[in-house]
This record gives structure tokens, C-alpha cells and sequence, in this order.
């Protein structure tokens, strides 16, 4: 058996410091709290444009709320920063309203602004805080958390691990909703592709060269990439996928591929009966 690379495990506290905590925000709406987390971000001089940062973070929001459920949402973008990664994190006692697929309001902002260069970090740290966040008793820790120093005490400790392998998880909804822009774009104006363009790009942004790829060669080959997995069945080629797989899918926003037909699955809803 091939011996695989030991993960270069890393922690939150390493990208994140005790400065850049905000443990009460003031911001009543979703626009308003990421200003206030870009503001804190200014100050320490960890981003030299504010405002264009802003409007990257907000067209994101527009495409897809970065609402994972359960009270957290991570706004991100990829910009020009000042080193390699910037990040805050705002609590907000009163919750924000960020569209959240559950309808539950925010009370938890883990805001990231990253280097254009390095196009997998943001994955990386999305996978390792998913993980962590997914588990009630950790947003409990969160949400009992009585000050500034507890909190950041929580989310210093949370572990990334940088595997050396190819894995080609990332999360659902975007993919699919690039999807839907490339099949748009066949049919648009001159004038509607510019914008189709614009979000496309932005897309982008957030995958692995390896799953872009992947992607386009799907694309152009079968005029789709991203295929739901309905029931347990993958509706591309109507095979049925195995039961851990699907099992794994069901309460997941990752992409996994169809063992079968090879295009990437979406777990959708179940069919009515």
C-alpha cells in the first residue's frame, strides 16, 4: 500500500487574533455587520480597500447567502489583501438576518478576505470550520460564551488539516449555481453575458483548479456537470448510488461523483410520494 503524506494540521489561531474579535455588533442588517467587521480589518491594516472589498463581499452574498444554518454565516471574498488572508468575527446577540436556507437568523459572522494567489485556502478553511460548527455541542460553546476572551478561546482551538491529496469536495450550491449560469449564457444578449459573466467569474473564484477543470470538461462533453441525487438515485444516469454515499450527501452541502456516470451530485429533495 502506497504511504500517503501526514496532513499539515494547522489552528484558528493562525489566522486569527484576539484584535480581530468583535463580541457585540452593532450592525442591525446583514450589510451593515460585514462593514463593521471590514472597518475593525482597516484599522489593523490587514486590508488597504474597504470599499471595494465590501462590494465583493456583498455581490457574493447576492449570488448565494454564505448562511451555512444553524445561526453562522462566513461572507468571504478574494481580494487583493494586505498578506495572504484576513479575518474577523462578529457575535451578534439580537441575530441578523442573512437569507439563511433554514430561516434562522446569524449570530455568529466569520468574515475572510484572501489572496487572489492562493485559490484553495479559503476551501480549506471552510471544510475545517464546517466541520467544527456542524456539531451542536461547539455552537453551544459559542452561543454560552459570557466574553470577548472565551470566545476567541473557542474558535483559537479549531484544527485545519491540509491534506496532500486530490479530493474533490467543495460545497453544492455554488457549483450548481454555475452551472445554471454557463446553460444562461448560451441564450443571453451581448449585454446579459457581460453580467453572467461577472458572477460566473466570481464563482470561480472559490474552486480548485482540479474541480474547475473537472467541470469544464463535463460541460463541453455532455452540456451539463452537476447531476441531483434524488431518493438515492442519481438523475443523470438513473443508477442508484451507494448507500453510504447517499447516507453521507443527505445533510451535506459538499459535491460528490456519480461512481457511474462521473458528473457531480446535489443532494436534492426527496420526491413527493
Amino acid at each position: 500500500m502506497e504511504n500517503k503524506p501526514a496532513p499539515h494540521i494547522t489552528r484558528f489561531s493562525d489566522y486569527l487574533k484576539p484584535h480581530q474579535v468583535i463580541f457585540d455588533l452593532k450592525g442591525k442588517d446583514k450589510v451593515e455587520a460585514i462593514e463593521e467587521l471590514l472597518d475593525l480589518l482597516a484599522k489593523q491594516k490587514l486590508i488597504e480597500n474597504k470599499k471595494l472589498t465590501l462590494t465583493r463581499i456583498i455581490d457574493r452574498e447576492n449570488l448565494v447567502s454564505t448562511a451555512i444554518g444553524s445561526g453562522v454565516a462566513l461572507p468571504h471574498a478574494r481580494v487583493d489583501a494586505e498578506g495572504e488572508i484576513a479575518v474577523a468575527v462578529g457575535r451578534s446577540e439580537k441575530g441578523i438576518d442573512f437569507d439563511a436556507h433554514d430561516g434562522q437568523k446569524v449570530h455568529l459572522i466569520i468574515l475572510v478576505v484572501w489572496n487572489p494567489t492562493l485559490p484553495g485556502l479559503f476551501n480549506h478553511l471552510f471544510a475545517g470550520l464546517a466541520r467544527f460548527l456542524i456539531r451542536p455541542e461547539n455552537r453551544g460553546r459559542i452561543q454560552g460564551a459570557k466574553d470577548k476572551t472565551e470566545l476567541y478561546d473557542i474558535l483559537a482551538g479549531i484544527e485545519f488539516k491540509f491534506v496532500h491529496e486530490e479530493k474533490i469536495v467543495s460545497r453544492a450550491r455554488m457549483l450548481k449555481k454555475l452551472q445554471e449560469i454557463e446553460l444562461r449564457k448560451k441564450k443571453a444578449t451581448k449585454e446579459q453575458q457581460k453580467e453572467l459573466q461577472k458572477h460566473a467569474a466570481m464563482i470561480r473564484e472559490e474552486f480548485d483548479r482540479d474541480v474547475l477543470s473537472r467541470f469544464d470538461r463535463l460541460m463541453e462533453r455532455y452540456g451539463f456537470a452537476v447531476a441531483d441525487a434524488i431518493d438515492g438515485v442519481c438523475q443523470s444516469c438513473n443508477i442508484n448510488i451507494s448507500t453510504q454515499m447517499y447516507s453521507a450527501m443527505e445533510d451535506s452541502n459538499d459535491i460528490y461523483v456519480c461512481e457511474n456516470c462521473g458528473k457531480y451530485l446535489v443532494s436534492a429533495k426527496k420526491k413527493k410520494k
